[in-house]
C-alpha cells in the first residue's frame, strides 16, 4: 500500500495537483467567445444569452475537455502514488509525462480547430456579419495548466533517471 503522508509529498507532486486542479476550473470557464468589430453587431451580441456567445470546455467539444482530464487524473495520482518507489519505477512519472504532452498535443490541435465547433453555414454567417470566434481565458488557462505539468513531470522524469541510477549496485 502506497504511504499517503503528505508531508513525504515534493514540490513537484504539489505542483502537478495545482496544475491538475487548474485544469479542472478551467473546464467551466469560457474557452470560445464570439466578438465583433463593428459596434452594432457587438450591441446584438450583447443582447443574446450568454451561453449563446461563450461556451465553455463542456460545450466546446473533445479536444477541450479531453485534455483537462488528462491533466488532472495524473496530477492526483501522483500526490496519491508518487511516494510509493515501487510505482515510481514502475514508470508513473513517464506515464504523468506522456499524459501531459498528449494533454498540449490535443489542445494545440483544439486551438486549431477552434471553428470546427461551428457548422459552416454558422461560419458563414458569423463571417458576413464580421464576427469573429476567439479563444477565451479558460482555454489560455488550461494551456497554462498543460505546460506547467509537461515541465515539472519533466523534471520529475530527471529526477527519476538519477534515483535509479545511484541506487544501482
Amino acid at each position: 500500500m502506497p504511504d499517503l503522508a503528505l508531508k513525504k509529498v515534493t514540490w513537484r507532486e504539489w505542483l502537478g495537483l495545482a496544475a491538475g486542479l487548474l485544469a479542472l476550473v478551467a473546464l467551466f470557464l469560457p474557452w470560445t467567445t464570439l466578438t465583433a468589430s463593428r459596434p452594432e453587431i457587438e450591441d446584438a451580441l450583447t443582447t443574446l444569452p450568454a451561453d449563446d456567445v461563450t461556451r465553455d470546455a463542456w460545450r466546446s467539444g473533445f479536444l477541450a475537455w479531453a485534455p483537462l482530464f488528462l491533466l488532472f487524473l495524473p496530477g492526483v495520482a501522483v500526490v496519491l502514488f508518487g511516494r510509493a518507489d515501487a510505482v515510481r519505477r514502475a514508470g508513473l512519472p513517464h506515464l504523468w509525462l506522456m499524459a501531459a504532452i498528449g494533454a498540449l498535443l490535443l489542445m494545440l490541435l483544439g486551438w486549431t480547430t477552434l471553428d470546427w465547433q461551428f457548422d459552416a453555414d454558422q461560419r458563414g454567417i458569423f463571417s458576413a456579419a464580421g464576427i469573429e470566434i476567439g479563444t477565451g481565458l479558460g482555454r489560455y488557462l488550461g494551456l497554462l495548466a498543460a505546460v506547467v505539468s509537461a515541465v515539472v513531470a519533466f523534471f520529475d522524469v530527471r529526477l527519476l533517471r538519477a534515483e535509479t541510477r545511484t541506487r544501482r549496485p
